[in-house]
């Protein structure tokens, strides 16, 4: 049977599945089409006018009738051809390699989820601790600023996006985007990622995902192995041979996937002392700021923000000066502003919130462009130091607690000495610091800038007792592992850098299909 998708059905905000179906019918059965069973392609909410907040749907229908008889525009036909064929793969698949997959965040996963459903011999190495312990470990370290260095926010089983939002949004396009909510569904996630506009899992979900997704991969005879941190790289002869684990023991491979994310700053200088080819790249850097939850909600849905039938309302801001540009990065409706760091005497926050994202207050970075020609020398490791020493000093205002000042006195230069409603959700303790002293003047410059241009797009978005805490430093790799059109190494054959610690990605989604193209390629 023929499918038939129906887009741009608007719907009322408070309305059921079975009236949106019903409502599909109706076009269907006006075009000539009869339907059978429906599903929900995509679904957004659009807030543009306070007045007339709807939402709007794409359906998907078994459909039996001739396509040349429906002139609608928003109604076409198509065929239902998956993303990736796994079993077209595995048949075709070269020889039963021996593959080492460094990393267990989106990127290392589903490259050794791709690996291992084809045959080949995979085992992945994470540093960090699994799931669960690396939750207590986290906790532990929240409470008590006892930081383990391999075990913490950024390291684990998940990687960093672990202890996110979980945002499963993209600007990449990639049909291979649908694999990945598929699995992830299959692993345990909420389904309605699989058509939300704006996908989303929660750090509460994202711990089943991923000790299932784990445990799959083991089920088709792959191996994790967890507190393995590769420490160096076997070469021979221009080829990558293994790597060596913990300073002691070694591991013989075929190929190497590299997907160690964007904070494993020893395996970048292991690397540069090895030759592999590095090259500096563009991030950004700044802080987090917070509101209260209800006032977001106002700003962005007016008379419906106390309705309850509404999504705890996000926002995406911009602001571009005439050198630099500040823009909102990575947004936490109802969440959390969390101690991300990895390096003692280092401080770095991130965001995190749940699934329900019902916390009192939302949180997103605040940043501002970071280029290389900031960074202090031309060595591909300069942007890793220009990171380590804002850090640094993020820890030294705060004597280790997060450092926070109110958005107000930040405008007027002045340490901040009470809150003003709105209290910080910080994973830790925290203190009044001038973030002046922590952040470039650049930075720091164009952020005033930003936040006076947002509180113009946003009424009170400098005001309402607003937070911010520093420093936000990690957006993405300060470097990139260079790689040719096949993602291997362009300086050591056998070495596949990937996802986001390689370069080449900036989220859980995109670092994910990079790790299946990345498979894809060793396949072939």
């Amino acid at each position: 049977m023929k499918k038939v998708i129906v887009s741009g059905v608007r719907m009322p905000v408070r309305h059921t599945e079975e009236e949106l179906f019903e409502k599909v019918s109706r076009s269907l059965k006006k075009n000539g089409v009869s339907c059978g069973d429906m599903m929900i392609q995509k679904k957004s909410l659009d807030a543009r006018r306070k007045s007339d907040i709807h939402f709007l749907y794409s359906v998907v229908a078994e459909a039996d009738s001739n396509r040349d008889c429906v002139s609608d525009p928003n109604i076409r036909f198509f065929e239902d051809e998956p993303p990736i064929r796994l079993d077209a793969l595995k048949e075709n698949a070269g020889k039963k390699k021996r593959v080492v997959v460094v990393g267990s965040g989106p990127c290392g996963l589903f490259a050794a989820y791709v690996l291992a459903y084809c045959g080949m011999e995979v085992a992945v190495l994470e540093r960090g601790s699994d799931v669960d312990r690396r939750t207590e470990k986290v906790e532990t370290f929240w409470k008590t600023g006892k930081l383990d260095e391999n075990t913490n926010i950024q390291f684990g089983e998940g990687g960093a996006g672990t202890f996110s939002d979980g945002k499963l949004n993209t600007r990449i396009g990639d049909s291979l985007q649908r694999f990945v909510l598929e699995t992830f569904v299959k692993c345990g996630a909420p389904k309605d990622i699989l058509y939300q506009a704006k996908p989303h899992i929660g750090t509460d979900f994202l711990k089943i995902c991923v000790k299932n997704l784990r445990r799959e991969i083991e089920r088709m005879g792959g191996r994790v192995l967890f507190d393995t941190c590769m420490t160096d790289i076997l070469i021979k002869d221009g080829i990558i041979s293994g790597i060596e684990i913990n300073g002691a023991s070694q591991m013989d491979c075929d190929a190497l996937v590299l997907a160690p994310g964007h904070s494993s700053r020893d395996t970048y200088e292991m690397l540069y002392r090895r030759g592999v080819a590095l090259e500096q790249k563009p991030f950004a850097a700044g802080v987090r700021v917070e509101h209260s939850r209800e006032f977001v909600n106002r700003c962005q849905y007016g008379d419906f923000s106390d309705a309850g039938y509404l999504p705890t309302a996000d926002y995406r801001l911009a602001y571009n000066g005439e050198n630099r540009s500040c823009y909102s990065f990575c947004m936490c409706p109802g969440g959390t502003v969390v101690n991300a760091s990895s390096e003692v005497g280092h401080l770095v926050v991130n965001g995190m919130s749940c699934h329900d994202r019902m916390a009192d207050n939302s949180n997103s970075a605040l940043v501002v462009s970071v280029r290389p020609e900031d960074f202090d020398g031309n060595s591909p490791l300069a942007g890793v130091e220009f990171q380590r020493k804002y850090e640094a000093l993020a820890y030294k205002i705060g004597n280790g607690r997060g450092p926070v000042q109110l958005v107000e006195d930040f405008l007027k230069n002045r340490v901040s000495s009470r809150f003003d409603g709105v209290f910080p959700s910080f994973t830790g303790e925290t203190v009044f610091a001038d973030l002046r002293e922590c952040l470039p003047e650049f930075v720091a410059e164009t952020l005033r800038d930003g936040i006076v241009d947002f509180d113009k797009k946003m009424k009170g978005f400098s005001g309402n007792g607003s937070i911010l805490t520093g420093i936000e430093m990690r957006t993405s790799a300060p470097l990139r592992i260079r790689r040719d059109e096949n993602f291997e190494s362009i300086s050591h054959k056998g070495l596949f850098p990937a996802g986001e610690g390689a370069g080449y990605a900036g989220g859980i989604m995109s670092a994910a299909v990079d790790g299946i193209k990345v498979a894809v390629s060793i396949l072939k």
